[in-house]
């Protein structure tokens, strides 16, 4: 088997999918049951201070762990999507998932918002590991 290398395209895309799957998660699907949980008003979203560093850190966060999950695909050689979707699943599911109902435990969150957050980055990352495990670069 040759070894296989992190498809920067891919990477790209993957970030482009995470943005338009916020999109559509915290917009349409979730957005209102997420901002009661958070105790927003769409006048409050709208009025938001300090948005910059929000976006930037927003950029930061979704190149990073695209670019973890790619380099995973790449050193695990994994070139299948089904293989690249299960582990993009399982990443986000023990490290993002549990971690946020943990917290939101702690923090006597209602348990939905955990199901929110932790589902979007669920989904994202399945869909991303299926593109990283399917897109695949031999070096």
């Amino acid at each position: 088997m040759e070894s296989l290398k992190i498809n920067h395209a891919a990477v790209w895309v993957g970030v482009v999918i995470m943005f338009a799957l916020g999109f559509v998660w915290y917009g349409p699907l979730f957005g209102e049951k997420w901002m009661s949980y958070v105790g927003l008003t769409m006048a409050d979203a709208e009025n938001m201070e300090g948005m910059t560093g929000i976006w930037i850190s927003n950029v930061v966060s979704s190149v990073l762990s695209m670019y973890l999950l790619a380099y995973f695909v790449a050193k695990l050689g994994i070139d299948s999507g089904i293989k690249g979707a299960i582990l993009g699943l399982e990443i986000a599911f023990v490290f993002i998932f549990l971690t946020v109902m943990v917290n939101n435990m702690f923090a006597h969150a209602p348990y939905g918002l955990a199901w929110i957050i932790g589902g979007f980055s669920m989904v994202g990352f399945t869909i991303n590991g299926f593109i990283f495990g399917a897109w695949t670069k031999k070096k």
